[in-house]
């Protein structure tokens, strides 16, 4: 194992209604140069569990957040992770095989938003 050269914070700040349905989100981290809670209106955390072998999910967002922002963040968190994935693992396919499957969900989703009337 590696020296630990440094180590950093991540924290989230999350304020419920009575339904504990997220009504206000904000975030800091320590390696942050502004170390205020930002505000945020949704989380899409994902960690690997090693032990168990499997992946746990944090996916919170406000009633703040529209549905044009939530498909903007879901598709950039979709790219975002393609292209962590090649890094990691340097498989050269994935990065063009998501792009394209983002581009046609995207398009079929402006369709279906389209067709809503």
């Amino acid at each position: 194992m590696a020296e630990i050269a440094k180590q950093s914070e991540i924290r989230f700040k999350i304020s419920l209604d009575k339904q504990n349905i997220p009504i206000d989100i904000k975030w800091q981290a320590t390696d942050s140069k502004n170390q205020e809670l930002r505000d945020c209106k949704s989380i899409m955390l994902s960690i690997w569990d090693a032990v168990q072998k499997d992946t746990l999910r944090i996916d919170l967002w406000t009633n703040e957040m529209t549905i044009d922002e939530m498909h903007s963040h879901f598709f950039q968190t979709i790219l975002s992770v393609a292209d962590s994935y090649h890094r990691a693992t340097k498989n050269p396919f994935v990065k063009d095989e998501v792009k394209n499957f983002a581009e046609q969900l995207a398009k079929k989703t402006a369709e279906w938003e389209n067709s809503k009337g």
